[in-house]
């Protein structure tokens, strides 16, 4: 059984979560983000954004580090059966999701802005680790370096375009829309 490659991930994840989470709670960046995002569920689309690109970023080099024997990594497998990344994010996905339904990280009732952003982070890696796999889905295979493991990377793309649209994008045509509107409505000379 390899499982310490897998504690390595997880040791790797958990301390990108914590200087993410450092980084939002503890410098001016967390009350930027707040000031130039004041809608919660775009801060959340923001930092789930953030954290899907790293995480897809993380684990393209993990697998690449396994397949080319770098480090200590080998693929996590139990009884001879190699468990795949996209395990762990449905896992993870689970596990936001059923946050979400109780109101965890919501903003609803008391609902913390840490837990908010810790739900988000979270969400993103399992979002990441998951879509990586998109072709495991498609072909019921691993064909992950294989000519059809393409079709993993066209689903993290448009998935993360999905997210960085909907946090980036959305308030940027909301205040050119504003801006159009103000400026007919004022008299012209």
């Amino acid at each position: 059984m390899h499982w310490i490659g897998a504690w390595i991930v997880f040791l790797i994840a958990a301390f990108v979560v914590v200087v993410l989470m450092t980084v939002l709670h503890r410098t001016p960046f967390g009350a930027v983000l707040h000031e130039r995002i004041p809608d919660r569920p775009r801060r959340r689309l923001f930092i789930a954004s953030v954290a899907f690109f790293l995480t897809f970023g993380g684990v393209r080099l993990l697998t690449y580090s396994i397949r080319h024997n770098i480090g200590p990594f080998h693929d996590v497998s139990m009884g001879g059966r190699h468990i795949h990344h996209l395990v762990w994010g449905i896992l993870l996905l689970l596990a936001v999701g059923y946050g979400w339904l109780i109101d965890i990280g919501t903003g609803e009732g008391r609902s913390s802005v840490l837990m908010s952003r810790l739900m988000s982070l979270l969400y993103g890696a399992g979002a990441a680790l998951t879509l990586d796999e998109f072709a495991l889905w498609l072909n019921l295979r691993d064909v992950y370096w294989a000519r059809e493991g393409r079709s993993s990377i066209d689903a993290v793309v448009l998935f993360g375009s999905l997210l960085a649209i909907g946090a980036w994008g959305a308030p940027l045509f909301t205040r050119r829309s504003r801006k159009r509107s103000s400026s007919r409505s004022s008299p012209s000379s």
